[in-house]
């Protein structure tokens, strides 16, 4: 389920990829740290050999080639030590909902048959609730407006790192200012202001799952 709220004790997650595509690209990179009352406590990270030719504007993005990834496990290995790291924590990240968990509930049900049953908070629904005035909304738009180092940034673990930094910060924001936050009454989630046909409205950020919407 995806969840509104600051917690205490969470994971951070982050993937690289082999492109944008849940339907044909791979995993090549997966990092996370558990968080236990706001402190980083320990770290998870591997790289994947994905089985295929990790594209040049891939490679040019993250920085993985297909040499570092030779000798590494496949994603069917790295995914049950990263579902043995997680275990029942609620899952943080950026745009995870529509990109990471993606990629994370297709291979579960590929090679184990299951989805997990994490909840979920996507820092980027979190960004846009918070500061709604932000004209950018990427992770390291993000950072650099908390005034947290994005050196390193696109390498999975550095990410996570970043990602906790800054979710954090918005964490704080959130409890602070209850009169920004509005949540669906039919699925828990994020209601954000989107304009329509007809003018603005509140619609839930779980959609197209969630279809409620509120008029302004």
């Amino acid at each position: 389920m995806q969840l509104a709220a600051y917690i205490p004790d969470y994971v951070v997650f982050d993937l690289e990829t082999t492109g944008i595509s849940c339907n044909y690209d791979e995993v090549v990179e997966i990092s996370a740290i558990k968080v236990r009352n706001h402190q980083a406590v320990s770290e998870f990270t591997t790289l994947v050999n994905p089985g295929r030719a990790i594209p040049r504007d891939a490679s040019g993005i993250n920085g993985i080639t297909d040499d570092m990834v030779k000798d590494a496990p496949v994603f069917k290995t790295a995914l049950a030590d990263f579902l043995s790291f997680i275990e029942n924590d609620a899952l943080v990240g950026h745009n995870i909902d529509a990109f990471d968990l993606k990629f994370i509930y297709r291979d579960c049900g590929r090679y184990f048959g299951k989805l997990p049953g994490n909840d979920s908070i996507d820092t980027l629904k979190l960004a846009r609730v918070c500061l709604p005035k932000r004209g950018g909304y990427r992770l390291t738009d993000l950072a650099a407006y908390y005034g947290i180092s994005t050196q390193g940034a696109h390498r999975a673990l550095n990410d996570c790192h970043m990602t906790q930094a800054v979710y954090e910060r918005l964490g704080k924001e959130f409890d602070s200012h209850p009169s920004l936050v509005k949540k669906c009454p039919r699925c828990g989630a994020l209601m954000q202001k989107r304009k329509g046909r007809f003018g603005m409205f509140w619609g839930c950020s779980g959609y197209p799952k969630c279809r409620y919407t509120e008029n302004l």
